[in-house]
Parts: C-alpha cells; sequence; structure tokens
C-alpha cells in the first residue's frame, strides 16, 4: 500500500491549544474512570526498548558532556510521547491518539549560556511517532534511534537534531549491562501502589559525532572519553496529586560508577518520596529505602526571566558515601511553555567528593519550582 502523503503540521499555537485541552479533558475522564494499572512483569528487550502506547506518558531522555579542542560543552535531548485518554481509538487520522514532544539543549560552558529548542506533533502522517519494536522515535527533522547488529554488543544509538542556533549529530555506545532502576526496572516514585513507573538506564555511554553552533561545527575530541547517559521511562500515575515537582541527578562517575537520585517534593519544598540506585564500577547495584536519601540544596539561582528560584549547588547523602553536586554554569533554565507547557531547571553539573575532588559529572533537572508540575 502507498504511504499517505504527507500533511503540514499544525501551527504550533493552534496544536499546543488543542493538544493541552484534551489532556485537560483526559484528566477528567480519567478522574472517573480507573484504568487498569501497568504489568509489573519483568521488563523484555528489545520489545521495551521501543515505545508503550498504552501508558499515558513515556521518555527517552540523552544527556552528557562533550569537549572539542578548548570549548566545553553539555547536551540534552528528550523525546515525549503522550497518550491523550478520551479520544476513541482510530476514530480518525487526524484525532491526536499521540503526540510527541521534543526538547533540545545545548549549554557552551566557555560561553556561559544555554540554547534550547523545542518542537510538538501529533503523531503519524510521517511527521512524528515511535516505534514499539526498538527505540526509534521522530519528530522530523529530529530523530533518536537505536541500531542493533547481528550482536547486541554492537548496538548504538543515533541522535539528530537542528534547530537555528545548533545542531546535534551525536552516535553513543553502551559499555556496560543496562541498568534497572528500583526493583528489576519498577520504580516508585510516591506511596500509592499505582504511583510508579517502569524504568531503565544506560549509564556511561561512550559518545562520538560532532556538535554544531551558530554554524561553527565543533568535532568531539578523539582522544577524550566522552560520557552520556540514557533514561528510558514510562507510567500512568508518575506524580502524587500533592507533589510539586522532582528534584533529580544522573550522574556519571570517572571510575566507571553510576548514581541515578531523586526525591519528588511537596507544595512546602519537603520530601515526600526519594530513592536512588547507585551501580559501582564492578558492576555491584544498590538501591536504598524510601527516606534514605538526602538532597540538600546550597546556593539559588534566581531567573530574570521567570523569577523561579532554583537550586545550583547540593549535597547528596547517600548510605556510606556523600558528594557535593554544582551546575558548571548557573543560567540552565529551559522554558518549554510552547510544548509540554513546563518551566524547567536542567543543567550539566560536576559532582566532587568530601575531600573537594571531582569525581563525576553528570545532569541535574529540577522541576515545579515556578509552579506546580502537571503531567
Amino acid at each position: 500500500m502507498p504511504p499517505l502523503p504527507q500533511r503540514p503540521p499544525l501551527k504550533r499555537r493552534q496544536f499546543n491549544v488543542l493538544a493541552w485541552s484534551l489532556m485537560g479533558a483526559s484528566a477528567s475522564v480519567s478522574a472517573k474512570v480507573k484504568e487498569p494499572l501497568p504489568t509489573r512483569a519483568p521488563l523484555q528487550f528489545p520489545r521495551d526498548f521501543g515505545s508503550h502506547p498504552e501508558q499515558v506518558i513515556e521518555w527517552w531522555y540523552v544527556t552528557g558532556s562533550a569537549r572539542s579542542g578548548q570549548r566545553v560543552f553539555g547536551y540534552q535531548i528528550t523525546f515525549f510521547r503522550s497518550r491523550v485518554r478520551g479520544v476513541p481509538k482510530g476514530r480518525s487520522a487526524f484525532a491526536p491518539e499521540q503526540l510527541v514532544f521534543a526538547h533540545a539543549a545545548l549549554t557552551d560552558v566557555q560561553g556561559q549560556q544555554l540554547w534550547h529548542d523545542q518542537r510538538s506533533a501529533r503523531a503519524g502522517m510521517g511527521l512524528a511517532g515511535a516505534s514499539t519494536q526498538d527505540t526509534e522515535v521522530n519528530l522530523h527533522p529530529w530523530s533518536f534511534r537505536r541500531v542493533a547488529r547481528n550482536h547486541p554488543a554492537d548496538s548504538h544509538y543515533e541522535a539528530r537534531v537542528q534547530s537555528d542556533a545548533f545542531e546535534l549529530h551525536l552516535d553513543f555506545k553502551p559499555n556496560q549491562a543496562l541498568l534497572l532502576q528500583g526493583l528489576e526496572g519498577y520504580s516508585q516514585k510516591g506511596p500509592l501502589p499505582s504511583q510508579f513507573s517502569r524504568y531503565y538506564s544506560e549509564p556511561q555511554m561512550s559518545v562520538q559525532g560532532h556538535i554544531s553552533l551558530h554554524g561553527q561545527r565543533f568535532a568531539l575530541d578523539a582522544d577524550t572519553e566522552h560520557r552520556a547517559w540514557l533514561d528510558h521511562e514510562w507510567s500512568d500515575d508518575l506524580m502524587a496529586p500533592e507533589a510539586q515537582g522532582w528534584d533529580w541527578m544522573g550522574l556519571n562517575f570517572l571510575d566507571g560508577s553510576a548514581l541515578m537520585a531523586f526525591r519528588m517534593r511537596d507544595r512546602a519544598g519537603g520530601a515526600m518520596w526519594d530513592a536512588s540506585t547507585w551501580r559501582d564500577a564492578q558492576g555491584r547495584q544498590t538501591v536504598t529505602a524510601p527516606g534514605q536519601v538526602q538532597l540538600i540544596p546550597g546556593k539559588r539561582w534566581r531567573s530574570p526571566k521567570t523569577q523561579a528560584e532554583y537550586p545550583v549547588e547540593w549535597k547528596l547523602v547517600l548510605p556510606g558515601r556523600a558528594f557535593a553536586v554544582k551546575a558548571v554554569i548557573e543560567a540552565q533554565e529551559l522554558d518549554s511553555r510552547a510544548s509540554t507547557g513546563a518551566v524547567y531547571w536542567e543543567g550539566l553539573s560536576e559532582v566532587f567528593d568530601q575531600q573537594g575532588v571531582l569525581v563525576g559529572r553528570g545532569y541535574v533537572e529540577l522541576t515545579g519550582y515556578g509552579q506546580a508540575l502537571r503531567l
């Protein structure tokens, strides 16, 4: 059967009004209709590399740092898929059963500036979509996919992002086993059994490719060990109603260890849930119980645009270890009100031990500091 002809996407303002009105309507529907919980069966690969369209929200998220000569960059690439509840399945090719959003950001450390862009479209008709077979998500002309060879050790990921200010042309190769977050990929996010996500990570990925900024091309140094972090997460009920937002960290350590830690915050700014997964350089994994993670905010930065105030330095305390986490630059706020509607801080950060020695790098994500986050 010949492919359907491509149709131009909705204008951004029209799309956002449609998307958020439908998502708002779906919230009222879901309040009345109790949907079944997502399965807690073991994750299955390669199937679970792919999309889970039956779940309400899903994202693929890649962050890392890169060096090209004397220039240092941080980058973030995120693709979101959202199911719009309340839309009859298969009713029309134009009915937005699935929405796709994408955010990308580039931190120019030397220039002390963050550049970011965002896109949104309904899935289908050649414009946007996410495969259920493997990681392959696109929002034309942006894309992120896993390229699987004959042997799993030969697989890698490819990210392609083009915006007016910057371009990301990066390939990521996993060097370690998948890191299943929580209990074998079941990551609790709140006190109720329904408040969880399925969640795995690919830490310590090596990176090749190039970054362009204002037309200037920066090839990643071949003699530098660039490291990236991938998260893939999906859920129906990620946040408790009383949650304001979250503080999250994905950290690659110089010795090959990896750490994910987060806390969900209530309206008063206190921790209402926390979790972490630590895997050392030998592959030994430790998962904390609720109440064992302390994320203690330090220095803060106020956004001149939104007036939101974000912690940009942290003391991270886990059983038997403690670190200081500091943003490489303070101004790393992303305003995504033209797509997902959220304003959040997402930034390249460095990790220091208790003696002040640099031991790792990673990304910190802070949501709900301007207004409560709603998914």
